[in-house]
């Protein structure tokens, strides 16, 4: 037997927007012509979705949310067709503010099973894996690409274009501006990297020898008093192959940005890694 939708008389759904079984629509929300909502998918009231918006099977999204707006970027032109897809069963809190992408046919995608909590913001063109924790008032910014199961602190903005591996974990108020390595913890303004998100990856159920070799890699790369170049030489010399740490080594040999460097900085003096930003990237906001 399918389960009827239930739409609060003063909701306004759009006609044209395709509504799955068993959806809900509180009062004074509103659901544009182009929306998708998968079955299950629950909307507070004072909801606004706009444009291309996808919802996939038990999405529930909190009161006063706006997803699909407008990207806050001086270079996009009204009417470009962009949109956002947001995965099964994630939760967005109460005024969340998520912007479609600017790019034709270009969508911001935020996976299945995430938690974004109230007040927070993730701009135009980004990318954010399953699993992932967005908390209070944290800013993500455009075209930034989020691992999964990451969590960004309460906040916390980040800088365009900037990487958070997965299982990282950042601390609340703080600025992201290079990389985060996949499983580190980091914590500051600017963020700098302070040991290995030991905690959650056990929660995650990885397995203490998983987590011992990432905890050499760290001591490796963090605490070796080398560039990470040449500490990711060592870390391919000296450590046993093992799948996790060659995800951090292939995270950290393919940032563009740099990566979040240890609390007393680089003390080798050759590069850290960084990488010098092509015009586009320094025009987009």
């Amino acid at each position: 037997m399918t389960t009827p939708e239930i739409i609060h008389p003063r909701a306004l759904v759009d006609p044209k927007a395709t509504l799955g079984p068993g959806v809900r629509v509180g009062a004074f929300s509103i659901i544009g012509p182009e929306v998708t909502l998968g079955a299950g998918v629950e909307i507070g009231h004072h909801v606004v979705l706009e444009g291309r918006v996808v919802l996939e099977p038990r999405v529930k999204v909190g009161h006063g949310a706006v997803i699909g707006g407008e990207p806050q970027d001086l270079k996009f032109k009204p009417g470009t067709p962009s949109g956002v897809k947001i995965g099964a069963e994630t939760v967005i809190r109460e005024y969340v503010t998520i912007h479609r992408a600017t790019q034709p046919e270009g969508w911001t995608e935020i996976g299945a099973r995430c938690l974004i909590m109230a007040l927070s913001h993730i701009a135009h063109d980004c990318r954010v894996g399953n699993g992932v924790i967005i908390i209070n008032y944290a800013g993500i910014t455009g075209h930034c690409q989020i691992g999964d199961h990451a969590t960004i602190g309460g906040y916390t903005g980040i800088v365009p274009f900037v990487r958070v591996g997965a299982y990282a974990y950042m601390g609340g108020c703080g600025k992201i501006a290079a990389d985060l390595p996949p499983f580190m913890l980091a914590d500051g303004t600017p963020a700098t990297v302070r040991g290995v998100n030991v905690i959650g990856l056990r929660r995650a159920g990885i397995a203490a020898p998983d987590r011992r070799a990432l905890q050499e890699a760290h001591r490796l790369l963090y605490r070796g008093g080398l560039s990470p170049g040449k500490a990711l030489e060592r870390i391919r010399a000296e450590l046993p192959a093992n799948p996790l740490v060659e995800q951090l080594i292939q995270f950290v040999a393919s940032s563009r940005r740099g990566i979040c460097p240890p609390p007393d900085g680089w003390r080798d003096s050759a590069s850290s890694g960084d990488a010098t930003e092509d015009a586009e990237r320094e025009r987009v906001i």
